[in-house]
This record gives structure tokens, sequence and C-alpha cells, in this order.
């Protein structure tokens, strides 16, 4: 059964999946394990309440109740359900076995939490246990970095790079980058980043299979597509606009800007975005090729979609997404971001014909750059390519050279937002994103800072657009030219295309 259920999760069965662990929970039901697994599949779709009713099930049955809290708690972050993570990690101290390990979680929770005095008290409360506590050593080390005390932050993680496992040296290789490179030893961070990819690289070859069956997607809808057939789609969409929805799709490539524009918007009360969420995929795309071979291309997909298969896809979007977010959507204008399905777009504007799209740019270099230099643990196919610069030029290409193709021929109203303008002068180009969703000017966008300190924010750069804006990113790519050369004249159709020479 649990076999069977995990088959039905990897095809997007969800409702098999649930009703497999149902029956398996149903027939052992003092093992614990079972029922973790429950709770974390009824919250991957969004259901806390039966995730957190499995929990506490766990809870009472485990013998090792303290590992059991932990556990959950972690699964709660996964989630982004703060109250739930906080809670269970919490009586997972109370317990008589608590470990080390479990207060270091609790830090790095306050920390993302931008909670920096409780993350500094319980890392320190890990290290009294296990003075060698890895992760309590970590996030001591990010608080450090973000209050500007770099030396005091690298003495901290540097027996982190010998004496971990080797996922604790990725992540700890990757913060050492960051502080040298605050420190502007630029080839230190250099050989720092090159490390935590060395040890990275060992899990990449997987996720790169699964990256090559995209990749050919995507050639074939580049290739593909057609100002002819985007305007039949687009023209044949009246049927689907029953309601017609307020909603956008904020894309570019990632490290473009999107986050920090995404949080500007997210402060305006007429308007609610959903920050990289998953929801599109796996209940919008997902319902569209659901009956469909696996190796079927994506434009023959889309283009054979029926009327009703197109309603289901967006009824369950609209469903998912509202329990997604934790509350009802409303009037409101839903902005849904997500760089990871930029190349993806044009199956966004299929289904939801009505969608505005802007789409984040950058100085390409300085988006390469920060690409390569941010964390990236565990592998997946949004990040695996990010393990060396070539590749990562590679993709920058590939996503921004597919946005090219695409952007004379679709229907949708767009709007390119370069971050570099959005950080020299914030309210112009507020007010200009705005005018172009049809929403009225809000002087709250202007403090996004304040607001985005009042909730959690999923992006790794959580704890950036937690400041007011700030100029130090633009141009970076120059403190590490040398390492670029090699890959600039790739880059300058696109930074002349986009307005950056």
């Amino acid at each position: 059964m649990l076999q069977e259920a995990n088959e039905a999760w990897q095809r997007g069965d969800y409702e098999q999946g649930l009703e497999m662990l149902e029956r398996a929970s149903h027939l052992d039901p003092a093992n614990p394990k079972i029922l973790i697994q429950l709770g974390q599949s009824y919250g991957r779709r969004y259901d806390y309440a039966a995730a957190e009713r499995c929990f506490e099930k766990a809870v009472r049955v485990a013998p090792n109740k303290a590992g059991v809290l932990a556990l959950a708690g972690r699964l709660c972050d996964d989630f982004s359900i703060p109250r739930l993570a906080e809670n269970y990690l919490k009586r997972a101290l109370e317990q008589q076995d608590a470990v080390s390990e479990t207060f270091a979680r609790l830090a790095e929770f306050y920390e993302k939490s931008r909670r920096t005095d409780e993350a500094a008290a319980m890392a320190e409360r890990a290290l009294v246990l296990d003075n060698a506590c890895p992760l309590a050593r970590l996030t001591q080390a990010k608080l450090h970095r973000q209050a500007g005390r770099l030396t005091e932050a690298e003495q901290v993680l540097r027996p982190n790079l010998t004496t971990t496992g080797r996922e604790m040296r990725i992540r700890s290789f990757y913060e050492l980058g960051a502080v040298l490179d605050r420190q502007g030893r630029y080839d230190e961070a250099m050989t720092a980043f090159s490390e935590a990819k060395t040890l990275a690289r060992q899990d990449a070859e997987p996720v790169l299979t699964q990256l090559q069956r995209i990749i050919k997607h995507l050639h074939e809808m580049e290739t593909g597509v057609s100002c002819e057939m985007l305007a039949r789609w687009f023209d044949s969409s009246r049927e689907l606009l029953q309601p017609a929805r307020r909603l956008a799709f904020l894309g570019g490539h990632a490290r473009s800007g999107t986050t920090l524009l995404e949080q500007v918007l997210d402060s305006h009360p007429d308007i609610v975005s959903a920050e990289e969420a998953t929801v599109f995929h796996e209940d919008a795309y997902a319902t569209v090729r659901r009956n469909l071979p696996r190796d079927a291309s994506m434009l023959a997909g889309l283009g054979t979609a029926s009327i009703e298969t197109l309603r289901l896809a967006r009824e369950r979007y609209f469903q998912s997404m509202a329990l997604w977010l934790g509350q009802p959507i409303g009037e409101r204008l839903l902005i849904d971001k997500n760089p990871s399905l930029q190349a993806l777009f044009i199956t966004f504007v299929r289904i939801f014909p009505e969608a505005r799209l802007i789409v984040a740019l950058r100085d390409p270099r300085d988006v390469v750059l920060s690409c390569f230099m941010l964390p990236h643990y565990p592998l997946n196919t949004g990040n695996v390519t990010f393990l060396e610069l070539e590749s990562t030029v590679r993709t920058y290409t590939r996503v921004m050279g597919i946005w090219q193709t695409l952007r004379p021929l679709i229907k949708n109203p767009w709007l390119e937002v370069r971050y570099e303008d959005v950080i020299e002068d914030l309210e112009s180009m507020a007010r200009r994103t705005l005018d172009f969703l049809g929403v009225p000017w809000n002087p709250k966008v202007l403090k996004f800072d304040e607001h985005a300190r009042q909730k959690r924010v999923r992006s790794p750069t959580y704890a950036d657009v937690t400041q007011p804006v700030y100029k130090r990113a633009r141009g970076r790519w120059r403190n590490y030219e040398k390492y670029l050369e090699p890959y600039l004249e790739r880059l300058e159709p696109f930074v002349k295309a986009f307005g950056y020479e």
C-alpha cells in the first residue's frame, strides 16, 4: 500500500495516494512512521488540519516522542505553517530526551522568521548541550553576518567545514562564501562556493536526467509555437472566462529581483501574492497533462485540452491556492510569483488567458553570478544547473531566450520591470506596475520591508527583503569579472537587448 501510495503521488493522483495511506494506517494504527507520512501528504495538499491530526496521533503512539515532535515541526516548517512548526519544536524541547539538534532547529526557524534574539538564544542553548552542534554554528554564523560581525561569522563556521556531514559542509561552505564576499575577499569566496558545489555535485546525476526531459519539452515548445496558435488560444478563451479572475504572473529568471517586486506589490491591500507556490504545476498544469502520455509534448497537451479540462484546472488552482495562502482570495488581485515557471509561462496563459504578465529583468551578468552564489541544496531541476558557471549561463540564455521568442507573439498584456530601476526609484516603478495591473496607488507599498517583517518570506533572500531598498548588489559581477570573462560574449546579446550596455 505504501508503494502504491508513492506511485500514485508520483503520477499526480493525490487522492489515490492519500486513500492508500489512510488504509495502511488503518491496518497498522500504532505505526508512527505511517502517520507522519500521512500527515506530510495532507500538508503537501494544503489540508493542514488533517496534517495536524495525523501528527498528533503519531506523537501519542510513538515511543520516541521528542523525535516525532521535532520531525513534525520540521515538516510544518516545510509547509510554511509557522504556528505549528514552532509549537511542535517547543514541545519537543520539553521532553527529557530532547537533543541539541532540536534546539538548533528552533534557532534556524527563528532566524528565518527574523526573530534574531530568540534565534541567538536557541543556538546558544544547543551549543551548551553540544559545543560542536553544526546547525547551531551555521545559524550563529548567519546571525553574525546579517549583523555585520563578519570576523565572528567566519570563526564560527570554520569547524563545520571539516567535522560535519556532507549536507552541513555544503551549507557551511555556501555561508562562508557569503561572509567572504561581504569582506571583499572575492577569490576566497569563489573558492568556498566551488567547494560547496563540488560536494553537491555528487547528487546531480539523477536530477540532470529529469532536467533533460524538461529541456526537450521546452525546445519543442519554443520551436513549435506560432503567433497564429497563441492568437487562436486567446480568441477561443471566452468560454473559460466564466468568471474572469484577477490574476497576474510574476516571473523572470531567478535572482532578477522577483522577490523584491513581489513584496512591494503584496504590501498593497488590494493584492495577495503567492510566493513560489507549487500550486500551478501540481493542480492546474498537472490536470491538463493527467491523461496524456508521459512524453507527450507540452504544446500537444495544451492544444488538445478541452474546455472542461481547462475549467477544471482553473477551479483546482484557485481552490488550492486559497488553501495554500491560508486565506480567501476574494476580490483581490492574485499574483503568482514563481521564476521557476518563467520558461513555462505559455502554459499559464493557456489556462488563464485573462492573466497579465510581469517579467523581472536584471543585468544578466549579475543574475548569473547571483544564481551561482546562492545556496542551492538539496538539488532539484530548478537549481542543479547552477553548480557550474558555464551551465548557469546556459540556463540563463535558454530561459530568457524563450522569453525573447514568445514576447512578440503573446496576446496577454505584459510588462518588463528592471531591478535597477526599482532600487533607483521605487515609487515611480511601483506606480507604473500598479497602473499596469489596474490597481490604484497606495503608499503602503513603499514600506514593503515593514510588511515583509510581519510574514514568513519563503524565498532564500528572506533576510534581504526585510530591509529598505539597498543598492550594493548592483554591478556586483565586476568583483568576479575574471571568472565570468569566458562567458561574457554569450551574455552580450541579452545585455544589449535588455539595455545593460
